[in-house]
């Protein structure tokens, strides 16, 4: 049964950076957001090594044996017996490029499989997806005076409602969910996608308004959130959903340029990341 959920937002891509509308457009991590995965990667491989012993206990050919000349082989029932294999991981991830990347930063560590679900896609933004915000308030003032103002001026664009986008996401989570409800091992369901597919999801599994001012906050590159489901009447029942961490990294975000990665990593020229400014 899945007994946590945690929510990975990828990493940095080129769009992120020229603050370009990406949505679903195919868009790979650039050499930042591949350090960005890699770090958080590192982070949650640390605090979830569990997932490692599970995984070989799972799959025994994941386990390397040294050759004909050693003294004895690996031992796979070390891992099999120890606590650690009784709790299972779980990695799904959309199917856009730049989530797989993330999901694998992680999974290839632990040699924990993918599977891609369609279903955490990102936020379609419609004819305004490739274009910056600066384009779209010179095209359409008011109908982006409109989406700031969460008054709903997008939709004239094609641009997925936050309602919809957040009833997506949570029927692919309590569809996932309420799936395990009979396999009797503890598990983690780590699934991997986009800033605003994460917070209309949680927004809609904590009943809160999706169009809301006051909603959460944007999702940082490569940070993670967690929520516990609680189960009501068994697996056909209600489950009510309790937030524990929410846009948080691994602690080397906090001493460094997250956004931007160490100096090593930029090329001569290239722009740097800065925050929206309010009056955009």
């Amino acid at each position: 049964m899945i007994d946590d959920v945690i929510m990975l937002r990828h990493g940095r891509t080129s769009f992120n950076l020229a603050r370009r509308m990406q949505g679903q457009i195919d868009v790979p991590l650039d050499i930042v957001g591949q350090w960005q995965v890699d770090q958080s990667a590192y982070a949650m491989a640390r605090r979830y090594y569990w997932a490692k012993v599970f995984a070989i206990a799972d799959e025994p050919g994941l386990l390397r044996h040294p050759g004909p000349g050693a003294a004895k082989d690996s031992d796979i029932e070390e891992y099999r017996q120890a606590p650690a294999a009784q709790r299972a991981m779980r990695v799904v991830c959309s199917d856009l490029f730049r989530a797989q990347q993330t999901a694998h930063a992680f999974a290839d560590i632990m040699g924990l499989p993918v599977t891609l679900d369609p279903r955490l896609r990102e936020r379609s933004f419609g004819e305004w997806e490739g274009m910056t915000r600066e384009e779209i308030r010179a095209k359409d003032p008011a109908d982006y005076a409109s989406w700031k103002a969460h008054t709903g001026g997008e939709l004239a664009h094609g641009v997925e409602s936050r309602q919809a986008v957040g009833a997506r996401g949570v029927a692919a989570v309590e569809s996932l969910v309420r799936a395990s409800f009979d396999d009797p091992t503890p598990t983690t369901l780590l699934l991997v996608g986009h800033g605003s597919w994460i917070v209309a999801t949680i927004t809609g599994l904590m009943g809160m308004d999706p169009d809301g001012l006051n909603s959460l906050d944007a999702m940082r590159n490569a940070f993670w959130s967690e929520l516990t489901p609680r189960y009501g009447g068994g697996a056909a029942g209600p489950i009510h959903w309790q937030l524990g961490v929410y846009n948080h990294g691994p602690e080397l975000a906090d001493e460094v340029d997250w956004e931007n990665g160490p100096a090593e990593l930029r090329r001569p020229g290239m722009a740097l990341w800065k925050p929206i400014e309010v009056s955009a």
